[in-house]
């Protein structure tokens, strides 16, 4: 808060202008009405642009999407914002001020227009009749061509946005025009809300970063240095909250301002929004952080407000602000055991932080589906686009040696005979034959055949019967050496060629 000079945006107070010294002082009950109506207006904003933080979050409207300030952005902020400070008293130092005021107004004579359209929209709405002819318009920039195109503006709007922007352009006009404190007071709460509403924090930790930096920063720029009440007092635009202490005396024409700036609205304003958002997300039909943030704000402001009467000097507000938006939820959540959550929980999930993971087996009516089959039998998608269901089946596998048989009249036509060589237990596919599936032996999976599933399986032999197996193992006798030896002279015996028969000639 600031009392002998206005504020651009992180303080408040009384701004007398050139004619201070001839001013009679303001009377008790026009200072009452001044904090009181700063007080009303700050709380304003911040209530309803968190309410309405909560539906822009969920929002798929690529005009109102938010954004999000991250860890690192919070930690820059403080720095970005000393730098542009300072520029600024430069400028003023530098320049001529008329010239700097006359480009800054009509640079916010263009944003106040937009952000008093956006914020009186939805409760314009209302007031539209049911036929009233409404057509959507898109208002779309792209940079180059093709594959490479970027959007840059991507802004959709209807009929009933084009007429709140005309009425926020009357309000536009008459502030460039006249600079009155109501048409002040309409931006800068348009600008508050929209702060609010459309700046996110992705978790509580980089909030505590951001407001811890800015509370540094107030503090230096308001006790360290007089610039920033030399750009306070040289800056005009709408980026405070002005109310004049001589209202009663003077009517709509006073001119001895009580001010809050906006920087003391929306930086608190985001973090209890965030607060909001957390209580949303716990799912306990309560809003427990978020209003005792609110009445941390009510408080901190309070205590800003007396502490400037008291000593009669600027006061920075974020020094009592931060200690009570962050302290207050802080202990609630000691209390309630809830401080990991709070710092754990992000506001913005990335995208498909909801899915749940697949687990690793899931149970079916009648048997347990495998995760995933092994490398050798993983099949991949078939023609109807979904993987067969495993089921783990004891089946004996081996190399099989196809040679023909004599064919018996009544056997199938594409039966053969299979020797085993080995046996071993493997997970495959309960299904019909598909492309994907190696050639099998016989009778383990025919064509336009699919096995029945059952909950048990006593034995190979009763889920496929048909398939030849070996029941007696040959017995082999001797050292591993002396096997090896003979397997060794049997390879390296020449085969000998048959002779033929002369009747076969």
């Amino acid at each position: 808060m600031e009392e002998p000079a206005a504020h651009n945006g992180s303080a408040a107070g009384a701004a007398p202008g050139a004619g201070a010294a001839a001013r009679p002082p303001a009377t008790p009950e026009g200072m009452a009405l001044a904090y009181g109506s700063l007080v009303l207006m700050a709380l304003l904003p911040i209530f309803f642009g968190a309410l309405r933080s909560v539906s822009c979050a969920k929002s798929k409207n690529s005009s109102e999407m938010p954004e999000t300030i991250t860890s690192r952005d919070a930690a820059r902020f403080p720095i970005v914002a000393s730098c542009t400070l300072l520029g600024l008293y430069l400028f003023f130092k530098i320049f001529s001020q008329e010239y700097i005021n006359l480009l800054l107004s009509m640079y916010f004579f263009v944003l106040g227009i937009l952000a008093l359209s956006h914020t009186i929209s939805p409760m314009m709405n209302r007031f539209f009749p049911a036929n009233f002819p409404n057509k959507q318009y898109q208002l779309l920039f792209t940079q180059g061509s093709g594959e490479s195109k970027e959007e840059i503006v991507n802004y959709e709007f209807d009929t009933k946005d084009l007429v709140c922007l005309a009425l926020s352009s009357v309000v536009g006009v008459w502030y460039l025009l006249r600079k009155h404190w109501i048409a002040n007071n309409l931006f800068g709460l348009a600008f508050s809300l929209n702060g609010v509403e459309l700046l996110h924090l992705n978790n509580v930790s980089t909030g505590c970063i951001l407001l811890g930096g800015l509370f540094i920063y107030d503090v230096f720029w308001v006790f360290g240095t007089n610039v920033m009440v030399t750009v306070a007092k040289s800056f005009e635009a709408p980026i405070k909250l002005v109310f004049p202490q001589d209202l009663l005396e003077k009517g709509l024409e006073a001119d001895n301002f009580a001010m809050l700036g906006l920087g003391d609205i929306v930086i608190p304003g985001i973090f209890i929004a965030l607060l909001l958002r957390f209580d949303i997300s716990l799912k306990k039909n309560t809003h427990t952080y978020f209003y005792t943030s609110f009445v941390a704000y009510i408080f901190g402001l309070g205590l800003t407000i007396f502490i400037m009467h008291i000593f009669k000097h600027a006061q920075p507000a974020l020094l009592y602000l931060v200690p009570a938006c962050i302290g207050f939820p802080l202990l609630v959540a000691l209390a309630k055991g809830e401080v990991t959550e709070m710092f754990s929980l992000p506001s913005a999930p990335a995208r498909g932080a909801f899915l749940s993971s697949q687990p690793a087996q899931r149970e079916t009516g009648r048997s347990r589906e495998p995760a995933a089959l092994p490398p050798l039998l993983s099949p991949p998608l078939g023609d109807a686009g979904a993987e067969c269901p495993g089921i783990v089946l004891p089946v004996h596998l081996g190399s099989c040696s196809r040679s023909p048989q004599r064919r018996d009249s009544s056997a199938d036509s594409s039966s053969t005979s299979c020797q085993e060589t080995g046996e071993r237990r493997a997970a495959r596919p309960a299904c019909t034959r598909r492309a994907w599936q190696p050639k099998p032996c016989p009778g383990i999976c025919r064509q336009g055949e699919t096995p029945a599933r059952t909950s048990s399986y006593e034995s190979s032999a009763e889920i496929l019967p048909h398939t030849p197996r070996l029941t007696h193992f040959p017995t082999v006798s001797g050292s591993p050496a002396s096997l090896a030896d003979s397997m060794q002279q049997k390879l390296s015996c020449p085969r000998r060629r048959r002779q033929q028969s002369p009747s076969a000639m």
